[in-house]
């Protein structure tokens, strides 16, 4: 994400997992590439619809959320409401 910024070629969108075992899962990620891009559209995804996150997802500064399993045209239908704004 950095990368790509400094590059002069920022990602438009990105989509990060809610919960990653053992890794940096979503909240985390958003708070990091907040401090890249105060800006940043990010869409969460879980396969955990129940989760506060994913039922309020703009609450906790994301964009757009997408429950796993999703379609293709799901996710292009909420990418281009996301780029849309």
């Amino acid at each position: 994400f950095r990368t790509a910024r400094e590059r002069g070629a920022p990602f438009d969108a990105v989509i990060v997992d809610l919960t990653v075992p053992g890794g940096l899962g979503g909240m985390e990620t958003l708070e990091r590439l907040r401090a890249i891009d105060p800006n940043v559209r990010a869409i969460v995804s879980s396969g955990y619809s129940e989760d506060p996150v994913m039922a309020d997802y703009a609450a906790f500064g994301f964009r757009a959320a997408v429950t796993k399993p999703f379609g293709l045209d799901e996710l292009v239908g909420i990418l281009r409401r996301v780029l849309g704004e």
